[in-house]
């Protein structure tokens, strides 16, 4: 079984990642459990940031590393926050204040205004040189509610509401949302990858 470090210490990623996973050889550990420290993220894209946060936790712990950058696009805002989505309303600021922003900058936009789409992107280094790292992405579209409704998931969940199941992503059950979020999608992809005959080989 591999051992590979997860670059992130956010409590509902390790639960998703943990849950998506499942099944696969290889032993997931939180780098907050190692204690790496952040890398700081100063990308531009979700691709870019991945690969920072991965390498990080592989130089701190020579071990292979497993990162994702996500975020929530805007149409109405040009894609916004995206990269910049966990910290959009200021560098300390928390779930809440983040979706207060979100929900300030959209005041009084109509439901057809409202289109947005979840990204995720995922990377694995298999040691911190890495010169091929493995990619995987996923999208999950949706709109933006005009008030927080929900009380499960993390993060934007509650202002996203998921068309295809009439309520927004906090009210999804851990199992449901793990069927079809964009985490679920790029994490498919990555034990397709996994699981083939051309996998990648950790040292």
């Amino acid at each position: 079984m591999s051992r590979i470090v997860l670059a992130t210490g956010n409590p509902g990623k390790v639960r998703e990642f943990s849950q998506l996973l499942a099944g696969l050889p290889i032993e997931i550990v939180p780098q907050s459990d190692l204690r790496v420290p952040e890398a700081a993220e100063t990308g531009s894209t979700f691709v870019e940031n991945a690969i920072l946060k991965a390498r990080n936790a592989a130089a701190h712990t020579d071990l292979p590393a497993l990162a994702d950058d996500s975020g929530i696009e805007v149409d109405a805002l040009l894609g916004q926050p995206g990269v910049h989505s966990a910290r959009y309303a200021g560098p300390d600021a928390n779930s809440a204040e983040n979706m207060a922003k979100l929900l300030r900058e959209l005041l009084g936009m109509q439901a057809t205004e409202r289109s947005a789409r979840f990204r995720c992107v995922l990377v694995l280094l298999r040691h911190r040189a890495d010169p091929a790292p493995l990619i995987c992405t996923g999208t999950w579209a949706g709109r933006i509610l005009e008030r927080p409704v929900g009380e499960g998931g993390f993060g934007y969940d509650p202002v996203f509401w998921v068309p295809e199941r009439d309520c927004s992503a906090a009210q999804l059950s851990a199992t449901d949302k793990n069927r079809i979020s964009h985490r679920a999608k790029a994490m498919s992809s990555l034990r397709q990858a996994l699981a083939g005959s051309d996998a990648p080989k950790f040292r």
